[in-house]
């Protein structure tokens, strides 16, 4: 998904190199092209704003570390920066201390709920959890009847005493859920519910209402990763009448610009906290803001290489170098013994 966006910044980052230093000019050029490349990739101008501000000041700082060349300085701040509107840290689940944990599903219709429903289910069966599918989705034609086939194909249990299509009472449904999960000993319980094709009153109303009546442990906002800068509208609506707790990206192995992935958690001050990478059951990961970003660069090995080069040259090292390049000082055989010892610490 991040193929576009990633060959920008590369050919971005590479302009900068065999430069000697870092003038106000070139970091300003190369702030105007990360901007038009997250711009391309439909992440949202708030954001855009916000995250090309930083990296200009950061990169006039004087935190800038003289052991790096210009464009892995410009490629580490990039990276932190990425790394914090995704969320920082990885965010994980909340459990309740009494079973069952309550997972409330959430979105816009077509956002892939019900599937991501079954995906979520296998993936905790496979962490060693017993959940239990609810649906309480009695809306969308047939939307029990694909829980239900999800939930076989995942090895997880379905209940679903409604037949949906306009028939039952959603609220019920997912109050008798939790009971009866309880009663069973299922330790997880999974909350299908119903969708619109646009944000509507009474579709936040009953999300509400089921909110109201399971009390989740947590409220989890599925997101097509694809609809761009449409997805930062829909959180923000959600965020106001449902008030999740997580967002999980579906659909991120498609084609589409993932401006989404970039924008949600930092609007609406939610983490992402799973991603959906393909279409077979299995195709369901935990969400890693510094992953994610280094995915975004294609700059993995890169990183490593920066990390080790500030490990191996102190601080004073680096000071000391760049003042006497700056002062037009020889390099001598003892400045050279001094990196090569330093390179050796970085290892093969």
């Amino acid at each position: 998904m991040f193929s576009t966006l990633s060959d920008r910044l590369t050919a971005t980052f590479k302009n900068l190199r065999g430069k000697g230093a870092l003038s106000e000019a070139d970091v300003d050029a190369t702030v105007r092209e990360i901007r038009r490349a997250l711009l391309d990739a439909d992440v949202a101008l708030p954001v855009v704003r916000e995250f090309t501000g930083h990296v200009r000041e950061r990169a006039l700082s004087a935190e800038v570390n003289a052991a790096l060349n210009p464009a892995q300085q410009v490629v580490k701040i990039v990276n932190e920066q990425l790394i914090e509107i995704l969320g920082g840290q990885t965010r994980r689940l909340q459990f309740a201390k009494t079973p069952p944990t309550v997972i409330m599903l959430a979105g816009l219709q077509g956002s892939g709920k019900t599937t991501l429903a079954g995906k979520l289910g296998l993936w905790l069966r496979r962490q060693g959890h017993s959940p239990l599918l609810v649906a309480a989705d009695l809306q969308r034609p047939n939307a029990v009847n694909q829980l239900q086939v999800v939930g076989e194909r995942a090895g997880v249990s379905v209940f679903a005493p409604e037949p949906g299509n306009g028939v039952g009472d959603p609220v019920a449904v997912a109050r008798n859920g939790v009971q009866h999960a309880r009663s069973v000993n299922y330790d997880i319980v999974i909350v299908d519910t119903a969708g619109r094709l646009g944000i509507d009153a009474e579709m936040m109303q009953q999300a509400a209402d089921i909110r109201a009546a399971v009390l989740p442990d947590e409220v989890l906002f599925v997101v097509d990763a694809m609809i761009g800068q449409d997805a930062v509208t829909t959180a923000e609506a959600f965020a106001d009448g449902v008030d999740f707790t997580g967002v999980v990206l579906s659909k991120l192995d498609g084609d589409a610009r993932g401006g989404a992935a970039l924008s949600v958690a930092s609007v609406t001050g939610r983490p992402v906290m799973f991603a959906s990478i393909g279409e077979a059951l299995g195709d369901f990961e935990q969400f890693h803001p510094d992953r994610m970003a280094s995915r975004i660069l294609d700059m993995g090995d890169v990183l490593t290489l920066i990390e080790q080069a500030e490990q191996a040259f102190t601080a004073e090292q680096s000071e000391e170098m760049a003042r006497k390049f700056g002062a037009g000082e020889d390099f001598t055989l003892a400045d050279f013994l001094t990196q090569m010892q330093s390179l050796r610490k970085m290892g093969p």
